[in-house]
C-alpha cells in the first residue's frame, strides 16, 4: 500500500505510484465500461467533494459496564429503544476519532441488540473508521435492521487525491442494512470502501446498492481489495476493487473487475471468464466454516454461535432457515480485558474455559496456549495480541475444531520465531511436512478466521515467520500477514519479517489468502493436498539492491511456494505485484514457484507492475514480464499443470 498521509497533517506528498488500481487513465477506462454496460446509479454518478468529517465531541462517552455490557468501556450495547439521535451522536463520536487513526491503539465494538434502528424520516448513518466493528447481536441477520447506513468512505490525502487503499482494519457483520437516506451521490449506495483485513460477513443489504469503491469524492478512488462472506445483497459495485473474493453467498448483480475477482459457491456470481473479464469462479468451496459471532437472547442472555462446517457449500448458512452449529453460554468463556496477562488467560484455558478478548492491545509476553479441542477464542472491535520479548503470543496444540477468530497480532521490538503457531512445532520448521493426522479430524478443521498479522506499522516489529500452520486439516478463513510499507518502524533491516504463512500440515485450505511483503518467500506450501481459493500478494518494496534479495541464482523470491516435494495442490485465483521503489532496477525471476507435477494445479494466475521493478515470469518460467514498460496491465495465465 502506498504511504498514507493524515490529511490533518498537511505536508508534500511523495511521488505516489499508480497503485493496485493501475494509472488513472485504467480506473477511468473500467468507470466509462461500467456505464457503458448500463451500469447502475455508482457509474453515472458525477464525483462530489469529499465528505466531511462529522461534527461531534472529541471522544465518545465511555459506557459503564452492565449486565447487558459485561465486554468494558471500548463495546457500546445499543438498544432499539433508545433515541436515533443519541446512537447517532455516539457512532459519530467514535468515528471522528477512528476514521483517520490507522496506526492507533484505540479499539471500538459497537453491537445492536436485535431491532429496528432508524427510519426513512431519521436514518441512521454510521461511519466505520479504523479499529471497529458494527455488528448485531440476532441469531440471524434479519433480526437487526439499521434503516440508513453503514458505510466507509475514502480518504482524502489532499484535496484532489481520495483513495482507500489503505483503508484496513474493520468489520461489519450480521445484520441489515436498509439503504436509505443521505444526499445526492451518497444517497445512491451503501459504501464499503475499503481493502484489506475489512470483512463483511453475514450482512443482508436491501433498498439499494452496496458499493466497494467511494466514487462520491474527487479521484482516484482506488480500492484495493476485500472479503465478503455468507452474504445477500442487490447489485455490487466492484468498481475501483483490484482484488476481491466473495464467498458463499448470494448476490444480485457484479459490476466490473480490475485484475483479479473470485467468486466461490456464490449464487449470482458472474461466470467464469478470466482473464477477460477477470472473473474467477467457482460453483462450490471446497470447505467452509463461517465464523463464530455473539448474539443475544430475549432473556438477555449472551451466547457465542459456532456455525459447523459446510462440505462443497453455495449461497449463504441463512437464507433458508438457521445452519447448523452450537450455542456455548458466555459464562463458559473467560471475557478478557487488555492489561490480563498471558498467564492469567491460560489459567483460565486450563480450566476449560473459551475466550472472549475485549477491545484493546494485550501485551503478551509468553504465549497465550490453545490446548483443548473444540476451544473458541473470538476477538472483539479488532482485538490486538502484541508480542513482548520475543514471544509468540498464540499457539494451538494438534487438536482438533478450535476456532480463532477476528484477532490481529502485532510483532514487538524483540524478534519472534512466529506470531501464531497452529500444531507443534517440528525441527527446522519450513523445511518439510508435519505427520499430525491422528491428531486432526477433517470433519471437523481447526479454523482460523479474519486472523491478521502485522510486523511494523503502529511500531518497530520483528518476525521471522508470521503464521505457521503445522497441523492437518486446518482452515484458513481470511488471512492478512503484513510487513508494513508505510507507518512506524520501517525499514528493510528494522522490521524484519521473512516469511508471512508456512503451511506444513497436510490437507489444509485457505479461503481469501492475503500476504505481503515478507523479505523471502511470502508464503511456503510444505503440506500434502493443500487447496487455496484466492491468493494476494505485494512483493516487498524496499529490497536495497538486487544482491540483497537473490538466492541460488534466481532474482528475489517468489510471493507463492510450492515445496519442490509436494505432489497435490490447487489454487484458484493469484496474483503477486512487484513494485520495488527502493532500487527499481530489481528483478523477481517469478511470482508462483512450485513442481511441475501432475497434482499440482494452478488457475487464474496474474502479476502486475505497479510502477517499478521487473517480474519476469508468472509461474516458474511462464508467463510474459511486467515492468515499468505497461505499469498496472497484467501478465496472464489461466491455467498451469
Amino acid at each position: 500500500m502506498p504511504l498514507a498521509l493524515r490529511p490533518d497533517a498537511p505536508r508534500p506528498l511523495p511521488a505516489q505510484r499508480p497503485s493496485r488500481a493501475g494509472t488513472v487513465a485504467a480506473a477511468t477506462a473500467l468507470l466509462l465500461g461500467l456505464v457503458a454496460a448500463g451500469g447502475t446509479a455508482a457509474a453515472q454518478a458525477a464525483p462530489s467533494a469529499a465528505q466531511p468529517a462529522a461534527q461531534a465531541p472529541a471522544s465518545p462517552p465511555p459506557p459503564a459496564p452492565t449486565p447487558q455490557n459485561p465486554f468494558g468501556s471500548n463495546t457500546y450495547v445499543f438498544d432499539p429503544g433508545m433515541p436515533v439521535a443519541q446512537i447517532q451522536a455516539t457512532v459519530d463520536a467514535i468515528a471522528a476519532q477512528q476514521v483517520d487513526d490507522e496506526m492507533g491503539s484505540k479499539r471500538y465494538s459497537l453491537l445492536f441488540k436485535p431491532g429496528t434502528y432508524g427510519t426513512p424520516e431519521e436514518p441512521l448513518i454510521v461511519q466505520v473508521g479504523y479499529s471497529t466493528e458494527v455488528a448485531g447481536l440476532g441469531a440471524a441477520p434479519t433480526d437487526v435492521t439499521i434503516n440508513g447506513h453503514v458505510d466507509v468512505y475514502n480518504r482524502c490525502l489532499t484535496a484532489d487525491n481520495c483513495i482507500a487503499l489503505n483503508n484496513f482494519w474493520r468489520s461489519l457483520s450480521n445484520l441489515t442494512i436498509n439503504v436509505t437516506g443521505l444526499e445526492g451521490c451518497r444517497s445512491s449506495a451503501n459504501f464499503w470502501a475499503a481493502s484489506q483485513a475489512s470483512p463483511m460477513r453475514r450482512v443482508n443489504i436491501t433498498g439499494g446498492n452496496l458499493s466497494l469503491m467511494d466514487y462520491c469524492t474527487a479521484g482516484p478512488q482506488y480500492a484495493s481489495g476485500g472479503f465478503l462472506a455468507d452474504s445477500k445483497t442487490g447489485a455490487i459495485i466492484n468498481g475501483s476493487q483490484q482484488q476481491y473474493l466473495v464467498r458463499d453467498s448470494s448476490i444480485g448483480s457484479w459490476s466490473n473487475g480490475v485484475w483479479n475477482q473470485v467468486f466461490s459457491g456464490v449464487n449470482g456470481a458472474p461466470a467464469d471468464s478470466f482473464p477477460n473479464p477477470p472473473y474467477t469462479t467457482l460453483d462450490k468451496t471446497p470447505i467452509s466454516r463461517e465464523k463464530p459471532y455473539l448474539t443475544l437472547d430475549s432473556a438477555g442472555q449472551y451466547s457465542v454461535y459456532v456455525p459447523s462446517v459446510r462440505k462443497d457449500p453455495a449461497g449463504t448458512t441463512w437464507e433458508n432457515g438457521p445452519g447448523q452449529g452450537r450455542s456455548i453460554p458466555l459464562s463458559d468463556f473467560y471475557v478478557a480485558k487488555p492489561g490480563d496477562s498471558a498467564q492469567a488467560i491460560n489459567a483460565q484455558l486450563a480450566r476449560g474455559k473459551n475466550l472472549l478478548l475485549t477491545p484493546g492491545v494485550y501485551d503478551v509476553d509468553r504465549s497465550i496456549e490453545v490446548k483443548r479441542a473444540g476451544t473458541v477464542v473470538l476477538g472483539l472491535g479488532m482485538a490486538t495480541l502484541s508480542a513482548v520479548n520475543g514471544s509468540v503470543p498464540l499457539t494451538v496444540a494438534d487438536v482438533p475444531g478450535v476456532d480463532i477468530a477476528a484477532v490481529t497480532v502485532d510483532a514487538g521490538e524483540v524478534n519472534s520465531p512466529a506470531l501464531m503457531r497452529i500444531g507443534k512445532a517440528i525441527p527446522g520448521a519450513g523445511d518439510g511436512p508435519a505427520s499430525s493426522g491422528v491428531l486432526s479430524d477433517p470433519a471437523n478443521p481447526t479454523t482460523l478466521h479474519d486472523v491478521f498479522f502485522r510486523i511494523g506499522g503502529p511500531h518497530v516489529g520483528k518476525a521471522s515467520v508470521s503464521l505457521e500452520v503445522n497441523s492437518d486439516n486446518v482452515l484458513l478463513d481470511h488471512i492478512w500477514a503484513w510487513r508494513a510499507d508505510h507507518g512506524n518502524g520501517v525499514g528493510w533491516t528494522t522490521n524484519t519479517g521473512r516469511n508471512g504463512v508456512i503451511v506444513n500440515g497436510n490437507n489444509v485450505t485457505a479461503t481469501g489468502l492475503f500476504v505481503e511483503h515478507y523479505q523471502e518467500y511470502n508464503v511456503i506450501w510444505n503440506g500434502e493436498n493443500g487447496k487455496t481459493v484466492f491468493f494476494q500478494n505485494e512483493l516487498p518494496y524496499d529490497a536495497p539492491n538486487q544482491a540483497a534479495w537473490q538466492h541460488d541464482g534466481v532474482l528475489g523470491w517468489a510471493g507463492y511456494k510450492v515445496a519442490d516435494s509436494v505432489k497435490t495442490h490447487e489454487l484458484w485465483g493469484g496474483g503477486s505485484y512487484v513494485y520495488t521503489n527502493v532500487d527499481p532496477t530489481i528483478h523477481a525471476t517469478r511470482g508462483f514457484e512450485v513442481p511441475v507435477t501432475p497434482g499440482v494445479k494452478l488457475h487464474s494466475l496474474l502479476t502486475v507492475n505497479l510502477g517499478a521493478g521487473t517480474l519476469d515470469h508468472v509461474v516458474n518460467d511462464t508467463g510474459a514480464p511486467v515492468s515499468t514498460d505497461a505499469v498496472g496491465v497484467p501478465s496472464y495465465v489461466a491455467d498451469f499443470g
